[in-house]
């Protein structure tokens, strides 16, 4: 079943020319389903590569999927222009009245500022909150992830002396989870931040379960049954020259960068980039779409009862 998306979102044509099932609203008005309602609260700069890379994976499960955009209220992005945010986004003050079965928090490149210093902070805190009576599942990303165990549980995120960049070796800690299934026991993930979560911060709060770690970078995925949640802290989602295009930006100004670990064909920048962690991401996302389906009310006002 296809991802229900506007034909003039620039995700239709990229998904579409992809293979993937895209499915414009006035044809799934025709289908006798109940689609799944999923947000995306994009906190990242480039709101449509951002946009095209959650769409693609959670577009490809065998459900009917419709997405909803959503940004901060007050917060003016100022690297999308205002045209495609007036046309596919609305503002969180404007939904928090209704229900989803699922809703995205991604990252955004603030993770350098304490919490309490991001000027949505706030509002983002209060959508923390509404998830637990509007929402049926939530999967914070990199710093939305952070930010959500903090919120919840108090974990505290740390700097790191040198970028984690690159793709790392994870492993598979819990392989009986429903959101592993078919996950094999090692595999890559693209990672890209400045910041980390302690796996023995994260061991002394009661309720969560780390799915997958790293020697390398630590714990990864974090499951948080009590507030039907998952905090992944990296980046599934990356499309195959995502990190390229970050260390070129920072070659381009001059930003002192490592190259890379893992992700260059013999760590040369020179070589394309292999993705070789896009399958992983499509199991993760689709376990985590299945979830929602198996457990989420049919009547939507039963969410968050």
């Amino acid at each position: 079943m296809p991802i229900k998306l506007p034909e003039t979102l620039p995700a239709y044509n990229v998904l579409k020319g992809e293979g993937v099932m895209v499915m414009s609203p006035e044809r799934a008005a025709r289908q006798d389903i109940r689609p799944l309602k999923i947000g995306l609260l994009n906190l990242m700069p480039k709101k449509i590569q951002t946009e095209n890379q959650f769409a693609r994976l959670i577009g490809a499960t065998p459900l009917q999927i419709d997405l909803h955009l959503i940004r901060m209220s007050e917060h003016q992005t100022k690297n999308t222009a205002a045209e495609h945010m007036a046309t596919f986004y609305r503002p969180f003050q404007e939904v928090k009245g209704e229900k989803f079965d699922g809703l995205i928090i991604t990252g955004a490149p603030i993770e350098h500022l304490p919490f309490t210093d991001v000027t949505y902070w706030d509002e983002l805190c209060e959508v923390m909150d509404w998830t637990q009576t509007h929402v049926q599942s939530t999967f914070g990303v990199c710093w939305g992830g952070m930010a959500m165990i903090n919120h919840f549980h108090g974990v505290q995120k740390h700097m790191l002396p040198h970028k984690a960049f690159g793709c790392f070796r994870h492993k598979n800690l819990a392989p009986a989870s429903p959101y592993l299934r078919g996950f094999s026991d090692d595999f890559v993930i693209p990672v890209s931040r400045w910041t980390e979560m302690r796996q023995a911060e994260i061991d002394a709060a009661p309720g969560l379960r780390t799915l997958l770690g790293s020697d390398e970078v630590g714990p990864c995925l974090v499951e948080d049954a009590a507030h039907r949640a998952l905090y992944i802290f990296n980046h599934f989602e990356y499309d195959s020259d995502t990190l390229k295009q970050e260390y070129d930006r920072d070659v381009a100004s001059g930003t002192p960068i490592n190259v890379p670990l893992n992700y260059f064909e013999g760590d040369n920048p020179a070589m394309p980039p292999l993705n070789r962690w896009r399958s992983h991401a499509h199991l993760l996302y689709g376990n985590w779409i299945n979830e929602i389906y198996q457990s989420t009310p049919y009547e939507m006002d039963e969410i968050g009862r």
